[in-house]
């Protein structure tokens, strides 16, 4: 039958069912209706199973029953071959194993490049009941949710479904490398678990996918028998292996339980009523499997149902016979008149001999005769317009095996021939090995040839791998028989034998055994490698090792062993040579030169074998191996001589002795010590210019052994630790010219020596010098103080000092009228022309500061000085004063300036540093006096230090003997001034002097106490009040920070006995002691009539009194000042402020506080009219209080337009001086 066509595979939509299968060893006449049970004979017309890829022979028989032979015209195909998978899939589909055509797909697929596997699954071997893990792994770096991953057999049976007891699927993370692992362990295995496996893994829309394959090793050795139709029905529900991974792709016999005898059931008939989506669970379950023709033949049967008006009665849908049979076709017609053609494959056939045609009334009858199969066709009548068609399907009977495989034994590489014989000549046969079907092809050692009825399996050259089970089918019947192939026994005809040969001589190792075998070569327990260097011959019986040239590594045991047999042939090869020694690498006269205090480590290549002895000798002295300085070291291919440091001693002629058992070998080698020159000496600059310098030097007196060959200059500035080159080709003289200085800059400049060795350490730096340039002459040259016999003059540094800096300066005076002036334009001072000889230095050395005092000058004497710049290029032109100065000094009045913290009192805790500094004025030196509450200061207690301008009054650790009022004394001759400076140290108080209990009532206690004798030379700020009950004495505080003398304790515990103490508190703490009551009170528990107290009422009226005075101020001129006092009183007093007896009121410059009884007066921006006395006054009912102070303000527009004028400031004060006392009530 042909083909069917590419129109017909796209109409069908759903898999089509295959006719039921029949009963094996009946045959049914043809034309009898398609109406059977599913385990008997199939009916003429049903569709066969074609194999895929290939051509559809005409003539195949139908599917049989499952666990039955199959019958003539099918071919032992696997399951993948012969049923067509749910959904429309292509014919190639596999259930259990993979097709032929696939098989590249899937190589190709494996060897893509993979998305999103880093390990894909192998495939592996497995012996049936044994255990098997497939692993595969996916990287998660770019992945945020886990992916899909599902396991497979074939191309869709999900196995996600089949997990149980023999199939268990797992999956793992690992947080650290980001890799999901997925598991699939068979446990178990059987032998129908082999196939082709897939295993895909999805993550939105990425996919990636990866074959592998299965293979099931049967325990034992026996063939098993196989039912090659077995293969098309799957594992029911009721049976024993229900849910396990049966996917029948095996060539197995099962045993199949015997199933119960059902009524027989139209299947067509079930298939015409049923839904398209139900014909696939219909063809499963009355096993049809050749869904396609099924489909084709529903679609016929639908086509005709239509009521014909040719036709009564149609042929029926399809015929089957056996080839040689004969078969019958009937139709009925309506009309008998009706002309009748019959068709086969559109070509009308004729009566004949093979075609029959009769007619009975309306029957129009066609036989066929002695059926072939070419005529398995589609055949068709046409009656009028009309037509009907059906199929006739031509089986051949089975192939039966008349001649069966024998037992066969053969020795390795012997031809192996299995021979049998079948009942049809040219018979389709099929051969297994253990029960895997051989494919012979043109690489294959395995060969089948036909001839006739006979079929032979040839293997050439025959192995041990060949024993097995071998066995032949056919349609009808199978045979089978055992090749057991062994070695034959092997004789050693000719053993391997040691050799000992001499380096680069030819090593050659023979044998010769009974057979033509191929062996191996093994050396030290390797493998041998035929290389150039070594050459394997096999030449029938003999076998060589050939080594041409023998090298050390050639050396070893050698092994010989025959493939197939146990047996070895081992041989030893040893190989010597002569000790040689290689200086290859010295000069021609075996010098070595090392550098001092370099090490030396001189590796001398030896050779010789065995690996000789080597010794070094000095001067007839052996150098031995060890940790010492000179040592030498041996190795099998070279020898060592080791000097950690080289010196100069090292030098000289050293011995290598080599020795083994081949013979000796001796060398010399000569090794010179060298080194750096030493230093040379710190260079000479003997001449100086603005940038430039002449300097010189003397070789140095080692030369390192080495000729100097030249010389290395560098310089640097003094204030630099970076050395510059001046040049970089050496210099061969002693004598060098370095340029391009900067003027005034200190240089120094330093020498290296250079020889062959290398260059020299430096040489010391040479004396710094500097390219010199005198400055500008000195500024503002002006008189600072005179006194009677001194003169003290400043000045400024000269506008340019120059790079080469400043020495100091040169102050130097004449007498008036030794001189004669002349006039000069410079600056508008006057300078004069004196000679050298009349001017007087005032100081024997240069001096760096700006101010010196000339001393030793007549009273009343005029002079005139000037001041020189000097630098190393020497003095710059002088700087005059412009007038005579008079040698008479003059008279400041003394003034202390007392610090404002120090107007008031000053207070220091015991213990404290007290350190006062007061500056004061006047001219000449003022004589201080120091007194405390009118008597002199003890210097052995408080140290008093004094200066020109200040005087100090220090005390380490202040005690409260030290307070008190201090009187400080400056004089000048008839000028005297006075201030007074207020010192308190204070203490912590002692305890209160008594403690009574004055009355108990109740829950309380009333308490009075008298202050302490001691208040800590400060107030009394408080009290604190504790109790402690008699029973424990353990003390509590009631009452903190108290003011007063007496106080009432309420909240008392009724029927305890309780005693008080109370501490005296200053602003320095506590008191160290506590007085404590005598009596304790006792808190009556009942019994006891409380007596009320009398209180009489407390007069809080006071008379204004001030707590703080005002303290005299002196303010600055143009800023802010504040006079502060406070006072009290009851009722609040009011306050008035007056200036000078003046009440100050409206006036916009002053702003008046009083805030908890301080009252301030802030004065704003005060100016020198401002100054005067102030007066604060309080009035109450009670009476009235007044206090003062004076206020002095310092500066304002006079003093300084006289600054800005560039009055010195002893002029200025000598003039506000001489105001004042012109005007001493102002």
């Amino acid at each position: 039958m042909p083909e069917p066509t590419k129109k017909e595979e796209n109409e069908v939509l759903a898999p089509a069912p295959a006719p039921p299968p029949e009963e094996p060893n009946k045959e049914k006449e043809a034309g009898t209706a398609p109406v059977k049970e599913p385990n008997k004979e199939k009916e003429a017309g049903t569709a066969p199973a074609k194999e895929p890829n290939k051509q559809k022979e005409a003539g195949t028989a139908p599917a049989k029953e499952p666990n039955k032979e199959k019958e003539a015209g099918t071919s032992p195909g696997k399951d993948e071959e012969d049923a067509s998978p749910p959904g429309g899939l292509p014919p190639e589909w596999s259930i259990g194993e993979s097709p032929v055509g696939e098989e590249q797909d899937k190589q190709n697929a494996n060897s893509q490049l993979s998305i999103l596997f880093v390990e894909k699954p192998q495939g592996g071997t497995v012996k049936v009941g044994e255990n098997i893990t497939f692993i595969a792994k996916v990287k998660a770096e770019d992945l945020l949710r886990k992916p899909t991953v599902k396991w497979f057999k074939g191309k869709w049976m999900d196995l996600a479904s089949k997990a149980g007891k023999h199939l268990q699927l797992k999956e793992t993370f690992e947080r650290h490398s980001r890799v999901y692992t997925f598991e699939m362990q068979i446990i178990k295995a059987k032998e129908n678990y082999a196939g082709n496996y897939r295993c895909e893994v999805t993550y939105k829309d990425k996919f990636d996918s990866c074959s592998f394959d299965l293979e099931v090793l049967e325990s034992t050795g026996t063939t098993p028998n196989i039912d090659i139709r077995s293969a098309f029905k799957r594992s029911g529900e009721g049976q024993d292996d229900a849910g396990e991974l049966d996917f029948s792709g095996l060539l197995k016999r099962r045993e199949v339980k015997p199933q119960e005898e059902q009524p027989e059931v139209d299947v067509w008939e079930l298939l015409k009523n049923a839904k398209p989506s139900e014909y696939e669970k219909i063809a499963f379950q009355y096993g049809i499997t050749d869904l396609r023709g099924m489909l084709r033949r529903l679609k016929r049967m639908r086509r005709v149902e239509k009521k014909s008006a040719a036709f009564a009665r149609i042929l029926d849908p399809a015929y089957q016979v056996d080839k040689g049979g004969r078969v019958r076709f009937v139709v009925e017609l309506a009309d008998p008149k009706l002309e009748v053609k019959w068709y086969k494959n559109g070509q009308e056939i004729r009566p004949s001999t093979k075609y029959i045609f009769e007619h009975k009334g309306c029957e129009r009858i066609m036989f066929i005769n002695n059926c072939v199969l070419t005529d398995d066709s589609e055949y068709y009548v046409t009656a009028g317009d009309e037509k009907c068609s059906t199929e006739l399907f031509v089986r051949e009977p089975p192939v039966m095996v008349t001649k069966q495989l024998e037992d066969t034994k053969a020795y390795c590489g012997e031809r192996v021939e299995l021979e049998c014989e079948v009942s049809e000549d040219d018979a389709n046969v099929k051969w297994f090995k253990n029960g895997e079907e051989i494919i012979p092809g043109p690489k294959s050692r395995y060969h089948i040839r036909v001839e006739g009825k006979k079929h032979i399996l040839i293997i050439d050259g025959a192995t041990k791998a060949d024993s097995a089970e071998y066995s032949v089918m056919t349609t009808g019947g199978q045979s089978s028989a055992k090749l057991s192939v062994d070695l034959k026994p092997l004789k050693i005809l000719t053993p391997l034998t040691d050799q000992t040969v001499n380096l680069g001589k030819e090593i050659c190792l023979k044998c010769e055994v009974s057979e033509n075998i191929t062996g191996k070569w093994t050396k030290n327990g390797l493998p041998v490698q035929e290389t150039d260097h070594v050459k394997i011959v096999h030449k029938g019986r003999i076998h060589k090792l050939v080594i041409a040239n023998a090298l050390v590594e050639d050396e070893g045991d050698y092994v010989f062993t025959p493939d197939d047999y146990s047996v070895t042939l081992p041989a030893k090869v040893h190989v010597v040579d002569p000790p040689k020694i290689n200086l290859d690498g010295l000069d021609a006269d075996n010098t070595v030169t090392v550098i001092a205090g370099n090490k030396l480590r001189l590796e001398i290549p030896i050779s010789g074998e065995p690996p000789p002895k080597a010794l070094w000798s000095r001067a007839d002295k052996a150098i031995m191996e060890g940790s010492g300085r000179i040592r030498s070291e041996n190795y099998p291919d070279s020898t060592t001589l080791v000097i950690d440091i080289a010196e100069k001693d090292d030098s000289g002629v050293y011995h290598i002795n080599l020795k083994n058992e081949a013979g000796e070998a001796h060398a010399s080698i000569k090794i010179k010590v060298v080194d750096i020159p030493d230093p040379p000496v710190a260079p000479n600059v003997t001449d100086v210019g603005d940038d430039w310098c002449i300097m010189t030097w003397d070789p140095p007196l080692y030369d390192g052994g080495s000729p100097i060959l030249g010389y290395f200059i560098e310089r640097k500035k003094k204030q630099s630790s970076r050395w510059m080159r001046l040049n970089f080709d050496l210099c061969k003289e002693t004598i060098f010219e370095p340029k391009k200085m900067i003027e005034g800059v200190a240089y120094e400049v330093r020498i290296f020596a250079v020889n062959a060795v290398g260059i020299s350490k430096p040489s010391m730096p040479s004396k710094p010098f500097v390219p010199l340039a005198v400055t500008s002459p000195p500024t503002l040259l002006t008189v600072d103080s005179v006194t009677d016999t001194t003169v003290t003059m400043k000045w400024r540094p000269p506008d340019q000092i120059g790079a080469a800096g400043l020495d100091g300066y040169v102050l130097e005076y004449c007498f008036e009228g030794s001189t004669s002036a002349k006039q000069s334009d410079e600056n508008g001072e006057a300078a004069y022309d004196l000679p050298a000889d009349d001017w007087i230095p005032a100081n024997t050395e240069l001096i760096e500061k700006t101010k010196f005092t000339i001393t030793g000058l007549p009273t009343d004497s005029r002079i005139y000085v000037r001041v020189k710049a000097v630098n190393a290029a020497g003095a710059s032109e002088p700087k005059y004063y412009s007038q005579p100065i008079l040698v008479k000094e003059i008279i400041e009045a003394p003034k202390i300036r007392i610090p404002r913290h120090l107007k008031q009192t000053y207070i220091r805790r015991v213990g404290e540093a007290i350190n006062l500094v007061i500056p004061f004025q006047g001219k000449p030196r003022p004589e201080l006096i120091w007194t405390k509450d009118g008597a002199p200061i003890d210097k052995n207690q408080i140290n008093i230090r004094n200066s020109e301008t200040d005087t100090i009054v220090f005390i380490r650790k202040a005690e409260r003997s030290h307070s008190g009022k201090y009187d400080l004394q400056v004089k000048v001759e008839k000028f005297v001034e006075t201030a007074s400076i207020d010192i308190r140290v204070i203490d912590r108080p002692g305890p209160p002097q008594l403690v009574k209990i004055e009355d108990v009532w109740g829950e309380n206690v009333a308490l009075s106490w008298t202050p302490p004798r001691d208040d800590g030379n400060t107030a009394i700020t408080g009290y604190t009040i504790q109790k402690a009950d008699k029973k424990s004495m353990e003390w509590f505080t009631v009452i903190e920070h108290y003011h007063r003398t007496s106080a009432t304790i309420t909240e008392l515990v009724i029927g305890n006995e309780y005693y008080f103490r109370v501490f005296a508190e200053n602003m320095c703490g506590l008191s160290e002691d506590a007085t404590m009551t005598k009596e304790s009170a006792v808190i009556a528990k009942d019994g006891k009539i409380y007596k009320n107290p009398v209180y009489e009422d407390f007069d809080f009226t006071e008379a204004p009194m001030f707590t703080q005075p005002l303290v005299n101020t002196y303010a600055v001129a143009g800023y802010n000042a504040t006079l502060n006092c406070s006072v009290r009183g009851n009722p609040k007093p009011k306050i008035t402020w007056m200036k000078n007896k003046v009440v100050i009121k409206d006036d916009p410059r002053y702003r008046m506080f009083s805030n908890q009884g301080v009252c301030t007066l802030e004065i704003r921006k005060p100016s020198p009219y401002d100054g005067g006395t102030y007066c604060c006054k309080a009035v109450n009912d009670l009476g009235t209080v007044e206090i003062e102070c004076k206020l002095e303000v310092k500066g304002g527009l006079s003093f300084c337009r006289l600054l800005l004028q560039g009055v010195p400031p002893n002029i200025i004060d000598s003039y506000l001086r001489d105001l004042h006392s012109s005007n001493p009530e102002e």
